[in-house]
Parts: structure tokens; C-alpha cells; sequence
């Protein structure tokens, strides 16, 4: 798996998409520091970036080049390969290049410019969202065989996480306000790896008293030892489910 992994990874590298993405990433992460002084209200802007753009950049890219190395997936079949191998690969070295052009265009200069635990902690949630919206690319890539069909899909997981269940959960929230629902909207919360990482960021800059009660009730939670352990393994989680989901379509599946 190595050898797959390390010859994807550098052709990768070398794609002028992800030398774009990078540049993308490390320029408006320049100018937006360079554009204000106030370190705290760069950091909101980089975790819109990375909580709506990152997330899409990656699902979309994903599903492309899945299909687009559908071929050279082909030929590795046809040595006497196993198919998980070919896959864990696959999603290994994707996940490799997108992770290094976050590291590279965010993580980089927002520690020369800000070093801290709140840019570490952006830097983390980059990193998880990317690999989980990876995961989630490499299983609707594995669902069907038309390519239109599979980044159809990969966009309604974008589309659902990013934008409409925020939505949902304040349809919840408002419906059922007389009632006490700080401990059923964290685990709400946990269902979502987007929500999960705003809120993880929101309590770093100490904007959780502008949340009102269920802020301090996310801050008593998400702010211990154990509200971060929580959080990290669900991330992990929502990167290996739908992994492990896509790696059984996929060695099961009729190429």
C-alpha cells in the first residue's frame, strides 16, 4: 500500500489543482492577516474558510480524481493486489495532498503570525473535516458508477452539513425552546462534523458568552479534557465510518 500511496501522492502534488488550492489557501491566509490587525477576527474568517470552502474543495476534488483514476484502479486490480489495499491507497494519498495544502497555506502562516493553541486547534479541525469530507467523497464515488450521479451525491453531503442541517437543528431548537435541550443538541451537534468543529473554534475565541446559557453549557463541556477527547474521537469517527463503508462497497463491487 505504501508504494500506491507514495506514487498517488506525489502525482498528486504535482496537479495544478492542488498547487492551486494551496496558493488559494496560503494567500488569503496572508491578507487576511495582513489586512487586519486583530488576530481573533482573522481567525473567524479563516474558520469560515475552513468550515465551508475546505470541506467543498475536498469532496469535489475527491469524487474528480476517483473517477478520473478509475483506469489506473483498474490495472492495479488486475495484479494480484488486493482491493482494499488499492482503495486505503487511494483515499490515504488524497487525503495526504489535501491535508498538506491546509498545513502549508493555513497552518503555516497563521502560526508565524498568531502562534498559539487557538491556531493549532484551526489547524486540527482543517485537517479532520478534510479527511471526513474525503471519506465521505470516496463513498459516494463507490455508490455508483456515473460519475455526474457521484459528485451529485458528494454535493448533497456538502450541501446537508455545511448549510441545511444548521437549519434543522434551529428548526428543533425554536419548536422545542420551553424545553431543556442543551444535552439533546450536543448530541445533535455530534451528528454533524461541521457544527462540531464551529463550535470546538467558537469556545477557543471565548464567544460562548454571546451563546447565551447553552454556550456555557458547551464551554462546561467542550472546554474540559474530557469535552475534547469527546470531541476528537467523534471526528475520528466520521472519518472511518463511511471509509470502512466505501471499502466494503468497493471490494464487493463489480468494476
Amino acid at each position: 500500500m505504501l508504494r500506491i500511496l507514495k506514487y498517488i501522492f506525489f502525482d498528486l502534488l504535482r496537479t495544478r489543482f492542488v498547487l492551486a488550492y494551496t496558493v488559494f489557501l496560503l494567500c488569503t491566509t496572508l491578507a487576511l492577516f495582513q489586512l487586519d490587525s486583530d488576530s481573533s477576527k482573522v481567525i473567524l474568517s479563516l474558520l469560515n474558510i475552513v468550515l465551508i470552502a475546505v470541506p467543498l474543495v475536498s469532496i469535489i476534488f475527491t469524487t474528480i480524481h476517483f473517477y478520473n483514476s478509475y483506469e489506473f484502479i483498474e490495472l492495479m486490480l488486475a495484479q494480484p493486489i488486493n482491493r482494499r489495499v488499492v482503495f486505503l491507497g487511494e483515499y490515504f494519498a488524497v487525503a495526504t495532498s489535501l491535508v498538506t495544502s491546509c498545513i502549508i497555506g493555513i497552518g503555516i502562516p497563521a502560526l508565524v503570525f498568531h502562534p498559539g493553541a487557538t491556531v493549532s486547534s484551526l489547524l486540527v479541525v482543517a485537517i479532520a473535516l478534510t479527511m471526513v469530507f474525503v471519506s465521505l467523497a470516496f463513498l459516494a464515488s463507490v455508490l455508483t458508477r456515473d460519475k455526474a450521479k457521484a459528485i451529485g451525491i458528494a454535493l448533497l453531503f456538502w450541501f446537508y452539513f455545511a448549510l441545511v442541517y444548521d437549519g434543522l437543528l434551529l428548526g428543533v431548537m425554536y419548536n422545542f425552546s420551553d424545553y431543556p435541550l442543551e444535552k439533546i443538541t450536543l448530541a445533535l451537534i455530534a451528528l454533524n462534523p461541521v457544527d462540531l468543529a464551529r463550535i470546538i473554534m467558537l469556545l477557543q475565541l471565548d464567544t460562548s458568552a454571546l451563546m447565551g446559557y447553552t454556550g456555557a453549557f458547551y464551554k462546561d463541556f467542550f472546554g474540559t479534557d474530557l469535552g475534547l477527547v469527546f470531541s476528537l474521537a467523534i471526528l475520528v469517527v466520521w472519518i472511518f465510518v463511511p471509509l470502512v463503508i466505501a471499502s466494503r462497497i468497493f471490494s464487493r463491487k463489480d468494476l
